[in-house]
């Protein structure tokens, strides 16, 4: 019985991992409509998963898989015009291709018109179509159809005797085609056997999902934190904690009312959170990633922000507001009387507070999560409640704290300086998309250099701004911080000359816009075909690592850019390993359509992507890239595959993972 219990649930776990990897979030139909005697149209019509989108049509070679209309056999009929779309467009400008880019989400339909030349038509072809997400793409995916019907049209010999023969012409070559293809089934080789069940077992190296939302938790954290040591917070704590432990005489209760003000400091922040997704939407908040408009207005609003640190003025909600909700808290009692001190705190600390928030909900909003943004403020309000907590639980404490200083200003000025930083980030994806040339990657890594020698500058007290104090004395902590400034200063100067900066490549603009490049430490696949490839690594004795990749893949460039440009990354692909690079969206025609049977269902594989796509769903049973798999000189998993992570240290590990199992 154990044993069958334990066999049942190893079956769960492998379908569990089979349906993770091989995602399907784009399911599309294909129908035929009669719309005259004389006219047909083929609709596909496509329902599209949360989080994902599908191209428009015409993008370009230089872009993302466009979708496109393709025939294998045409009789009797002709196309009309292009392929069109019904659906809500939108248009995007992606820095990767340096380009706008079109696409769908949630539904789309795709049109093409047919003219009927004949009493009798047959037609037989696919739709093609690529589809991504923020993480990774679906290979380019076929759509196909085949259909034949008769027409009451009786065309005049004068009017379609061109047509018919040129449709005869057609239909003579793609029946050659796929009577071809018919009778040259695939044939592999031993290094395609599938190994699906071997994956499962391994496992994924990485999941770069739960990363993301501890690292949007730290961030908030981190924002509370600094949000903390400001004038505006600080000096309130020791005031607060004091009311609480001082109203009461049962102890145990003050320190409850404190636990129930920090509760209700983090109940008004993730309210916030969740109110900027509820205004704005899951669909705005994924547009604002690369979205022209917000990002001019993100920029703005952070410059602002850093110009009320730096002390030109002060951000401040009304203060009728702030009277209201404190005259309220003090005529009520209980639970309520508590919410309103903490949501009094809120408003009275906003102009300290409130350029914190603001650049924290920019930044996890424009990650493109829908619970980004609660996330984020469930971190801030974490660190800012925990004090008024602790001290209460802990009263002593409270005689330890620094006194508030000059100090405090110090902090808000720096995190101006950091403001204006990242403000430049803004404008940088605005810059692109209208094409203004005027924040290319070397001006914007001058801008940064700048700006952090001068928060150097600041903190040995070399530049002083309006309320800092005329005190000559650097503390040990502010000099290791200028330190650290300065020295990141530097670190950036080399990427003036091409220097990939790997610790600035999720900030600064692509490297496409350097004007003047010296660096050269790029890594190249010795072999774009996988047989080839196996034969070379089996003489030789080495493993493999299969590289699953797309032009259209802006993830596939990220981790090239950011993690195989590491010189031990590089060392270890150029020497130790055979890379393989496969692309999955390669036009490249087969020298022979080949046909295959897939769950089921016989395809055609027209193109060099097609198959390449092939290999890895059914050897691996996944479709997405990002997808790196090493393997032996048999075609058999070395460890679990790797996707979309810029973590380098996880990656060396996955690297030498494989060479010891090897």
């Amino acid at each position: 019985m154990k044993k069958r219990l334990s066999l049942l649930f190893g079956a769960l776990l492998m379908c569990i991992f089979t349906f993770a990897q091989m995602q399907t979030p784009v399911k599309f139909k294909s129908e035929l409509k009669k719309l005259s005697d004389n006219q047909l149209e083929v609709v596909f019509t496509g329902t599209i998963d949360e989080g994902w989108h599908v191209y428009s049509t015409g993008l370009g070679e230089d872009g993302p898989t466009s979708a496109t209309f393709n025939l294998d056999k045409i009789e009797g009929a002709k196309v009309m015009g292009e392929l069109t779309f019904e659906g809500e467009e939108i248009k995007k400008f992606d820095p990767i291709f340096e380009m706008n880019v079109r696409y769908f989400e949630k539904t789309v339909k795709f049109i093409q018109k047919l003219e009927i030349t004949s009493s009798e038509y047959t037609i037989a072809g696919y739709l093609e179509f690529g589809a991504c997400n923020d993480e990774s793409c679906m290979p380019p995916t076929a759509v196909d159809f085949t259909y034949s019907g008769t027409s009451a049209v009786k065309p005049s010999n004068e009017v379609a005797a061109t047509p018919a023969k040129e449709s005869e012409e057609v239909a003579e070559v793609k029946e050659t085609v796929v009577d071809t293809a018919d009778k040259n089934e695939m044939e592999v080789s031993s290094y395609w056997d599938p190994v699906i069940d071997e994956m499962g077992a391994q496992g994924e190296e990485q999941s770069s999902a739960d990363r993301s939302w501890i690292y949007i938790l730290f961030t908030g954290f981190v924002g509370g934190l600094l949000a903390l040591f400001t004038p505006c917070v600080w000096p309130i704590i020791p005031m607060t904690v004091s009311f609480f432990l001082k109203r009461t005489k049962d102890k145990k209760k003050g320190i409850r009312d404190a636990w129930m003000y920090g509760i209700s400091i983090v109940v008004i922040y993730v309210a916030l959170g969740l109110a900027v997704t509820l205004i704005f939407g899951a669909s705005a908040l994924n547009a604002l990633s690369t979205n022209a408009v917000f990002n001019i207005l993100f920029f703005l609003m952070l410059v602002i922000f850093a110009a009320s640190f730096f002390g030109a003025f002060e951000i401040t909600l009304p203060s009728k507001w702030s009277n209201a909700v404190d005259s309220k808290a003090e005529q009520t009692t209980g639970l309520l009387s508590i919410f309103l001190m903490a949501f009094t705190l809120s408003l009275v600390s906003f102009s300290c507070t409130g350029p914190i928030i603001g650049f924290l909900l920019v930044e996890v909003s424009t990650t493109g999560s829908v619970v980004a943004p609660a996330i984020g403020m469930l971190g801030f309000a974490i660190a800012l409640a925990l004090p008024f907590t602790l001290f209460a639980m802990f009263p002593t404490w409270l005689k330890s704290m620094p006194k508030s200083g000059g100090w405090m200003n110090v902090i808000k000025v720096s995190l101006g300086f950091l403001e204006l930083a990242f403000a430049l980030k803004f404008l940088s994806v605005a810059d692109l998309s209208y094409g203004w040339g005027i924040l290319d990657r070397e001006t914007f890594l001058a801008l940064w250099i700048v700006i952090f020698a001068l928060l150097g500058m600041y903190l040995l007290g070399k530049i002083k701004f309006a309320h800092d104090d005329d005190e000559n004395k650097i503390g040990v902590t502010r000099f290791f911080l200028a330190m650290i400034s300065l020295a990141f200063a530097v670190y950036m100067i080399p990427g003036l000359w091409g220097a990939p900066l790997k610790a600035v490549s999720a900030f600064a603009p692509p490297m496409q816009t350097q004007d003047f490049n010296l660096y050269k430490n790029e890594v190249h696949a010795k072999f774009f075909d996988y047989d080839e490839g196996m034969e070379y690594a089996k003489q030789n004795g080495k493993p493999v690592m299969v590289d699953f990749t797309g032009y259209g893949c802006v993830n596939c460039r990220k981790m090239e850019l950011a993690v195989w440009t590491d010189p031990k990354v590089s060392s270890m692909l150029t020497e130790d390993y055979v890379l393989i690079t496969l692309f999955v969206d390669d036009k490249t025609k087969l020298p022979q359509p080949m046909k295959i049977v897939e769950n089921g269902t016989e395809r055609t594989l027209r193109t060099v992507g097609d198959k390449w796509s092939y290999l890895q769903r059914s050897k691996f049973g996944a479709n997405a890239q990002p997808f790196y798999v090493l393997l032996d000189n048999e075609g058999k998993p070395l460890n679990g595959s790797y996707s979309y992570d810029e973590d380098i240290d996880k990656y060396v590990e996955f690297l030498e993972k494989g060479l010891r199992n090897y």
